[in-house]
């Protein structure tokens, strides 16, 4: 954009020219006019988005541009990016915040992820462990196995629910955690009331 300003000396007058720039970039259908950050418009979005361009690729299930590095590499969960991030309950969508793809799927924004963990390992939207917490279980097998339970609860088991891979088991009940049977996880919940071990099938 330009701005013309006349300027009068005595009986002269000078014309002058002042080139004014909003920004190094600009959308014509956001309208939208930046600084340069490889700022490119999505289509499937229907905003711009901080690029480069070449290192993002929109899925069209989540509805979301995603890193490259995720093809193949993400579960899909439709129209994920439309929903309010679970912590601060504010869009993520248009946000300027940046958001975290969690490995159940799920989307927060990076502060608030990092807040969450402050304070837990779980999804608050599905309870999926999003950290590998391997190392952790094998610290709880050593304490479970050093912290015998009193008589009365030795042959009592239990039946859960993993939150991890969303299968069913009766395990030994143990105050510290149950341990799924399947993928060994302890970020499980427990199921109805304590079977004494002759109830188990």
């Amino acid at each position: 954009m330009f701005e013309v300003q006349v300027h009068s000396e005595g009986s002269k007058k000078f014309v002058s020219i002042v080139i004014m720039f909003f920004g190094d970039y600009y959308c014509d259908i956001c309208h939208l006019f930046d600084k340069d950050k490889k700022q490119y418009h999505c289509e499937g979005c229907g905003i711009c988005r901080i690029g480069p361009k070449e290192q993002f690729e929109h899925c069209a299930k989540c509805n979301l541009c995603l890193p490259l590095s995720f093809r193949g590499n993400h579960k899909c969960i439709e129209n994920v990016s439309r929903q309010d991030c679970p912590i601060c309950l504010e869009d993520i969508h248009t946000s300027r915040v940046g958001a975290r793809v969690l490995p159940c799927g799920h989307l927060l924004h990076s502060p608030c992820y990092e807040d969450m963990l402050k304070q837990g390992y779980r999804c608050p939207l599905c309870m999926r462990s999003v950290l590998d917490m391997s190392q952790y279980w094998r610290r709880l097998d050593e304490e479970v196995a050093q912290t015998p339970m009193p008589s009365e609860y030795q042959n009592m088991t239990v039946n859960i629910l993993c939150n991890d891979c969303s299968k069913r088991s009766t395990v030994p009940f143990h105050v510290l955690g149950m341990k799924c049977e399947i993928c060994k996880s302890y970020n499980t919940t427990q199921e109805g009331k304590l079977l004494s071990q002759s109830a188990t099938p």
